[in-house]
């Protein structure tokens, strides 16, 4: 199994409709002339790098946008486009301005231009590059590093898409972050939950749940058709099955058919298909398993259950509990010592109908008492689902726009001083902003696992091969380097001092 980067070829875009959203059309008419040329007067440069250009880019090059598309709310800068910072979007297909290429954003206090043009990263006045965490590969990272560039991250998917950015040294590389971590610059923890409303709707009345499973329906659900993830979620439902009924639809341990062609179509089950939600909501138990172990990474695999009513039996986050609706509402898997205590826990709820509603008190009125969710979705300036609101990625955008303007101009006073005004403090991602931990077994312990498990194979092998990734581009940029080739020599490097150290 060669090197490779983390999760490469085991990608998923963000939620479907945010995507459907971004898809790019052809480029529209040109900007007009000398939009795109440098400002009058020296450049503003942060250091001198040998690999700067010399002159202006090409004036009537880029398409400019033609639809609506959101612009920020507005402000009151009055710089021609030719004047301002541009953010380069380095994934072009998360570009979040339809159809073009090229936009103007006026944000809270500042105005930028954003592009997906990657022509414009060598440019004086390109002063952020936005990746896109699942798409960053650290031998195709843009070499040199200018010195006058903020790296940019945006990433709320799944640790599993890119474990380079659970390490130190990869998370290093960048100066701000958007991710599911609360820690992170710009969270993103709760972009699974549209609303508090989305938690409130009401759940199906229990008498109905006990005449499906008088019909012979299981009391838990199961349905999972990416099989092999760093959870290792299979591995322990695997065991559970052996001690409670559980229906599992999926291709992954499936031992149960859904009614419908259209139902078994897994296109169907990863939307909110009313016909899907409406038989799957007749289950009392979901077991709610994420891909991925990591602090403040949850997904629609926790929300949806509450949605309609369901307990999840749930194995993902950590912190899961701090961001819950009451101090029941679901069920950890990780507060069980074994499945087998799990699935009598389950079986009590099951015959106990009494208990088993106490789980679904946050369905009432004033029913969601934790405050620190409602303090968060209360300041949340982003929305789901919601087209009054930015989404965001725009909103991002506007964090790194705002936040580049106030260096540009904190480096232009120090210049001016000669020094007696201080120059503005670096400001570095912190291991806190990703920092997932090392996969393990998701049953049992990794001593017991057979040399050849193809699990401890394929995830233990990625998560350290993306350390060793993070340390090679690190030590790139360190020494200026401008030829992405001779990553593989960097990494042939930090293996044989990891075998002489061994």
């Amino acid at each position: 199994m060669g090197v490779r980067g983390g999760g490469q070829g085991r990608v998923c875009w963000p939620r479907c409709c945010l995507a459907a959203s971004l898809v790019l059309a052809a480029v529209a008419g040109p900007l007009a002339a000398g939009e795109w040329e440098p400002a009058e007067g020296p450049p503003e440069p942060r250091g001198r790098s040998p690999f700067q250009p010399s002159t202006g880019l090409p004036p009537v090059e880029f398409g400019a946008v033609v639809a609506a598309s959101y612009r920020g709310p507005g402000n009151g800068d009055t710089r021609r486009n030719r004047e301002l910072p541009i953010l380069l979007w380095w994934s072009p297909g998360l570009f979040p301005h339809f159809p073009g290429d090229t936009e103007r954003i006026d944000c809270a206090r500042h105005s930028c231009l954003v592009t997906r043009r990657r022509r414009v990263a060598l440019h004086q006045r390109t002063k952020a590059i936005i990746f896109y965490g699942t798409d960053f590969r650290a031998y195709e990272a843009p070499l040199p590093r200018l010195p006058h560039q903020t790296w940019a991250l945006f990433h709320e998917e799944s640790p599993m898409n890119n474990y380079l950015l659970s390490h130190r040294p990869g998370i290093s590389l960048f100066n701000y972050t958007a991710t599911f971590r609360r820690e992170s610059d710009y969270p993103l923890t709760l972009q699974w939950l549209p609303s508090l409303n989305y938690l409130r709707r009401a759940a199906l009345p229990l008498a109905e749940k006990e005449r499906w499973r008088k019909r012979g329906y299981a009391p838990v659900l199961y349905v999972q058709s990416h099989c092999d993830v760093p959870s290792d979620r299979d591995r322990y439902v695997r065991e559970l099955m052996k001690h409670i009924q559980v229906d599992s639809y999926g291709k992954c341990l499936n031992n149960r058919e859904l009614p419908s062609e259209r139902l078994r179509d897994t296109s169907t089950a990863t939307t909110e298909d009313s016909e899907f939600m409406t038989f799957i909501s007749r289950y009392k138990f979901h077991l709610a398993m994420e891909n991925a172990i990591c602090n403040d990474y949850m997904t629609e695999k926790l929300w949806r259950p509450m949605h309609l009513g369901a307990i999840p039996v749930y194995r993902g986050s950590p912190s899961v509990r701090d961001w819950m609706p009451d101090e029941l509402s679901i069920i950890l898997v990780d507060d069980f010592q074994s499945p087998q205590e799990l699935a009598q826990f389950l079986d009590f709820l099951d015959r106990n109908g009494e208990e088993y509603l106490k789980y679904l008190e946050y369905k009432k009125p004033g029913g969601i008492t934790n405050q620190f969710l409602l303090e968060n979705m209360e300041r949340r300036e982003w929305g789901v689902n919601d087209m009054t609101l930015p989404n965001y990625l725009n909103g991002f955008e506007c964090f790194i726009c705002d936040r580049e303007n106030i260096r540009v101009a904190g480096e232009r006073d120090h210049k001016k001083s000669r020094g007696k005004v201080p120059a503005p403090e670096p400001h570095i991602a912190q291991f806190t902003h990703m920092g997932c931990p090392m996969p393990a077994p998701g049953f049992g312990n990794i001593e017991d696992l057979s040399a050849g498990d193809s699990w401890k194979e394929m995830w233990l092998q990625d998560y350290w091969q993306s350390l060793d990734q993070g340390e090679a581009l690190t030590t790139m940029i360190h020494y200026n380097e401008s030829h992405q080739g001779r990553f593989w020599d960097y990494m042939h490097e930090i293996f044989l001092k990891r075998t002489r150290q061994q």
